[in-house]
């Protein structure tokens, strides 16, 4: 079973190679809180790094080794979180790639083999960083690294850089500042790569060959440029959630889900600029993909609307077993959702998916428009969609309160979102006028949210009720929270009126451009 450390740590390098004319490290007593420098003596660590032919790991920032010696031999995934950080994901020692690190590498590596691309043969020569009381703050050290290249034509090479790395629950970026300025002082400068696989990469293996691109960019400041920069970004965020919702990692179903309503809503609103015949079947498989990852996310939402409701009751209102029985049905529900997600995650369809997403990018089917200044196309794309939305509210408010206006309204959020995203993506090109309008219509997508989010409760409500009924209990207090759900969706048919005159006009004027 694979753990998880998170890493804070900063890399620095000598200003000559390895050997005896290395400079001296400056005595880091004098920095704010050491209070004792302990040296721990030398280990010697043999990593062989794990890439794909075409080094897509490298590309991405993420490092596979299988490393021995030391007191944490076994495999070890490295997954970028910020600047300086990175979660290490460890499996035992094995002779394979254990599976559950090939699992969250799988939407970068697909169906491509894993191969060794690179040893390194490191003398770790460790110190502690101590506090008053003895207390580790930080490691220190000091890495003399052979590196051999492992593919066809490689070489090898040789360094010392130093490591500077927080101790376990030390999370004082200030300490490390700190240290970072007394080292510079002395010479000691930041490391130019991020990680030692990636120098060795650089300096030892030749670079895979590339496909030659036969395809022509369009120019910069074009629609085309703008709307194939945008879907690159929601590809690219995608792709790298992928591993974060496999561990589980708080609102990465939910973001996952986002990216592929983004992509989904540009294919739609820019059918100007990327022609729609060849983007809808890539759009069906991400409202598939959407829909697996949903039944995650939903539940999660309904789960916590529930939960917060029940709180928020007084004791003597909780008839019957009510936690009991919602954290049944949430713990199976969650169980099931799970499945699913991981399901899909691990099935060819979406392999398919993300290899026809990445074709389409990089041969996109650019229609005429593309070629025309960006902010004239995007303004007529997102007036579109407004003009879309306000069909729809006028629709849904045209009707009584009942079934057939809650899916009405329905309707409209979906068109809110969908206008929304378009005006986020256009805002680099069109400037304030088109935040503004994003930020009004987060509101009534907000608005709509919730009531849609009321309509989900009361079902669930109903159904709960029924099940408690049937086992002999009290019924009451779901009933009494089908009651406030009511009020609730009533409160927001209210309130929507108003928060829609707000956005009701899109506010982009033909001179509107980023500043």
């Amino acid at each position: 079973m694979a753990d998880t450390k998170r890493e804070i740590e900063r890399k620095f390098e000598f200003p000559t190679a390895g050997g005896e004319d290395r400079t001296e490290l400056p005595d880091l007593t004098g920095v704010p809180g050491i209070a004792r420098v302990a040296a721990q003596g030398v280990t010697e660590l043999d990593a062989v790094y794990y890439d794909t032919q075409d080094l897509r790991l490298d590309a991405a920032q993420l490092t596979l080794r299988r490393r021995t010696g030391g007191d944490d031999a076994g495999w070890h995934l490295k997954v970028p979180v910020a600047a300086g950080v990175r979660d290490e994901i460890r499996a035992p020692l094995s002779d394979d790639v254990p599976p559950a690190l090939a699992a969250l590498l799988r939407s970068r590596v697909r169906e491509r083999q894993l191969v060794p691309v690179v040893r390194l043969l490191s003398s770790r020569e460790v110190s502690l960083l101590l506090a008053d009381d003895a207390t580790p703050l930080a490691e220190l050290s000091i890495d003399t690294v052979v590196a051999q290249g492992l593919t066809d034509g490689a070489t090898s090479t040789t360094w010392t850089e130093i490591e500077v790395e927080l101790a376990d629950g030390v999370h004082d970026q200030d300490l490390l500042d700190a240290v970072e300025n007394t080292l510079r002082t002395a010479g000691i400068l930041p490391s130019a790569s991020a990680s030692k696989v990636a120098r060795a990469l650089r300096e030892t293996t030749p670079a895979p060959p590339r496909a030659r691109d036969t395809t022509t960019e369009p120019a910069d400041g074009t629609a085309g440029a703008h709307v194939l920069a945008h879907l690159r970004a929601q590809r690219d965020t995608l792709i790298a959630l992928d591993p974060a919702v496999r561990r589980e990692l708080p609102d990465a179903v939910h973001r996952m889900r986002v990216a592929t309503r983004r992509l989904r809503s540009a294919f739609r609103s820019y059918a100007k600029v990327i022609d729609r015949s060849a983007t809808e079947p890539v759009r069906a498989e991400l409202t598939w993909l959407a829909a697996e990852l949903g039944v995650e996310r939903d539940g999660e939402v309904l789960a916590e609307r529930l939960m917060t409701r029940i709180a928020a009751l007084p004791d003597t209102l909780l008839l019957g077993p009510v936690h009991a029985r919602l954290r049944i049905r949430t713990v199976a529900g969650r169980a099931d959702a799970r499945r699913r997600t991981l399901t899909a995650l691990d099935g060819q369809r979406y392999l398919a998916l993300l290899d026809a997403l990445d074709a389409l990018l990089a041969a996109p089917p650019l229609r005429p428009a593309a070629n025309q200044p960006a902010p004239g196309v995007l303004r007529k794309a997102v007036r579109k969609d407004h003009r879309r939305l306000a069909r729809r509210l006028d629709t849904a408010l045209a009707l009584e309160p009942g079934p057939e206006r809650d899916l009405a309204l329905h309707a409209a959020r979906k068109a809110a979102k969908r206008a929304r995203y378009a005006a986020q993506a256009a805002a680099p090109a069109l400037g304030k006028p088109a935040k503004k309008l994003t930020k009004r219509l987060k509101a009534v997508q907000n608005v709509l949210g919730e009531h849609h989010d009321s309509v989900v409760a009361r079902d669930a409500l109903r159904t709960l009720a029924a099940q408690a009924h049937a086992a002999g209990e009290s019924a009451f207090t779901w009933g009494l929270l089908y009651g406030h759900e009511q009020a609730t969706a009533a409160r927001r048919e209210h309130q929507l009126p108003g928060v829609w005159a707000r956005a009701a006009r899109p506010g982009l004027p033909k001179g509107t451009a980023a500043p």
